[in-house]
């Protein structure tokens, strides 16, 4: 499986960006895919995840503010991002997650004034 990963870019405090994922070659039909991402000089910090069905969880620092979802007949998953701070600066990865896992490049995202 491969993971295609694009979105990132620089945004003012308060704003927004859409990240979006694209898995391809040996999809399993039951996945989940999800993003974490890793800040300067912090440890990989895992955001959002998404099931197949649709199921959703995310971590305590992006709920009310960052919204995933997927569109399975693409094999796509969004991270949609509201009211960005400077702290989500980091580069946001891609996970696929079935019998394997498997990683997306990052995509940096900078949230600057």
């Amino acid at each position: 499986v491969q993971l295609q990963a694009c979105g990132g870019g620089l945004v003012q405090p308060g704003g927004s960006l859409r990240l979006s994922c694209v898995a391809s070659g040996s999809v399993e039909p039951n996945n989940i895919m999800g993003w974490y991402r890793q800040a300067p000089g912090k440890e990989c910090e895992w955001i959002a995840r998404i099931t197949s069905g649709g199921s959703t969880n995310y971590a305590d620092s992006v709920k009310g503010r960052f919204t995933i979802s997927r569109d399975n007949t693409k094999n796509t998953v969004h991270l949609q991002m509201n009211s960005l701070k400077p702290e989500d600066t980091a580069v946001y990865f891609c996970n696929y997650n079935a019998r394997f896992q498997y990683w997306g490049r990052g995509s940096l995202v900078t949230v600057s004034s």
